[in-house]
């Protein structure tokens, strides 16, 4: 029997259609042309071999919860159930709980962020959040501006609606005002439509840098010139090792941006809140958009977040987690620099990552399961890239183990690493190991972000 593709449709004698598929899979044919754009990301492959206890996982971009006083979540949770419980088991707004949402204010003002609890929408994370933007801004065919690398998992949302990911130069000051400008005067010129551009611009996942104060308010005149809206994605905002970042593009343009917070970084990812604050036609939409995938967040777990923020000292609570993650980046940095000091890194003041790049030889990708036999692991750059970028670049992740097994996993890709340019350079000549250089790839950030 002939296997069909997805574009085509059997019908039986009398032109019905009939569901046919493939040996994998009986219901190929009859999925939407959307379902094409979702595949499994290379950050989520990697978790089943990260989460070995032999491996040093350098990869997946966990927060250290164990930071957290258990004894205050478990106090927050059971006053929740005591004094609430018909209300946290219970449907609740698709907006989500206002209590809660006057506390976000709280938080988002530490970034300069003045706005109305009434724009404010609750999500499942921030990552549902930005799943909704999508859904309302984003046809078939259109584009989303992305800092080149970006965090993969919004990517992944991008191209589930069949968007495409133009990305836009950085450096270590963040994006580049004038590499944005080239960029839509480009797509505008082949006639493309461009719905967003899609930022993180504190302590960047992946790239580690934070776009400088003196670029904010130019970056968001750009947009503002060419009426292109800004979706600033802000989980790492709050986790400034030394000097704070500067307020939030939000706070300088309230009507051009839709900001995304999460208190995943901040308090817990297994709590499963974050939040949007959008211009307020925007925010109706988001609502609806809600309503429609999931009726409304969860009670329970915003009433929880809510009690703990009312009742615990949260913000000496991010002090303590600036501290733990402070003390992990140092530890990383000093052993790159000891281990592996023919590479160049970004030096983040915040944040969870540190974004390596490699000598052009090199191939994070194809160098992985090398590295997992060494028992260490990471993401390779291409994870980041929307058009096949990075594979010179990995991102090494810093917020989880311990300093001590930072000092480890870096001496263990320091073995793979040089292992590999040891062979390279043995055969160097012979025409048989050198990995070619493919024309328009280049790992980003530039190299000299050490």
């Amino acid at each position: 029997m002939r296997i069909l593709s997805r574009t085509e449709i059997a019908v039986t004698s009398d032109g019905v259609p009939q569901r046919t598929g493939n040996n994998l899979d009986p219901w190929y044919a009859n999925y939407a042309e959307r379902a094409a754009g979702f595949a499994a990301s290379e950050v989520r492959a990697l978790f089943a071999v990260a989460s070995r206890p032999e491996v040093v996982s350098l990869a997946g971009g966990m927060p250290f919860v164990s930071a957290l006083p258990q004894d205050l979540i478990t106090q927050a949770m059971e006053r929740v159930m005591r004094d609430q419980g018909p209300v946290a088991l219970q449907y609740g707004s698709g907006q989500g709980i206002p209590a809660l949402r006057e506390q976000i204010l709280e938080v988002m003002a530490l970034e300069g962020i003045r706005g109305s609890v009434d724009n404010v929408v609750t999500s499942t994370g921030s990552q549902q959040a930005l799943d909704f933007v999508a859904k309302l801004f984003l046809d078939p065919g259109d584009v989303v501006l992305a800092e080149a690398p970006s965090y993969v998992g919004a990517m992944g949302v991008f191209r589930s609606y069949q968007a495409s990911v133009v990305h836009v130069a950085m450096d270590e000051h963040g994006l580049i005002p004038e590499a944005l400008r080239e960029t839509i005067s480009y797509l505008r010129g082949q006639g493309r439509r461009i719905k967003f551009l899609y930022t993180i611009p504190n302590f960047h996942n992946p790239a580690g840098v934070t776009l400088s104060a003196e670029r904010r308010p130019e970056i968001l005149e750009i947009c503002r010139s060419n009426e292109i809206l800004v979706l600033e994605d802000n989980p790492y905002g709050l986790l400034h090792f030394d000097e704070p970042a500067p307020n939030a593009l939000r706070s300088m343009d309230p009507e051009g941006v839709i900001y995304l917070g999460s208190f995943s970084k901040t308090l817990a990812p297994g709590f499963r809140v974050g939040w949007a604050l959008a211009p307020h036609a925007i925010r109706e939409k988001l609502i609806l958009a809600a309503e429609s995938a999931i009726l409304s967040p969860s009670s329970f777990s915003q009433l929880a977040v809510s009690e703990y923020l009312s009742q615990a000292d949260w913000r000496g609570q991010i002090d303590t987690f600036r501290g733990v993650y402070r003390e992990r980046k140092d530890a990383m940095i000093e052993a790159l620099g000891e281990y592996l000091p023919q590479l160049s890194w970004t030096n983040p003041n915040g944040g969870f990552y540190v974004w390596v790049t490699m000598p052009d030889v090199l191939d994070s990708k194809q160098m992985l399961p090398r590295a997992v036999r060494e028992l260490v692991a990471y993401t390779p750059g291409t994870a980041f890239f929307a058009d096949g970028r990075g594979r010179h670049a990995m991102r090494l992740s810093f917020c989880y183990p311990t300093p001590d097994a930072i000092r480890l996993g870096i001496r263990r890709l320091a073995t793979v690493v040089n292992g590999e340019l040891d062979l390279l350079d043995t055969f160097a000549g012979t025409g048989t190991l050198q990995l070619p250089d493919r024309p328009g790839i280049e790992a980003a950030p530039p190299t000299d972000l050490k």
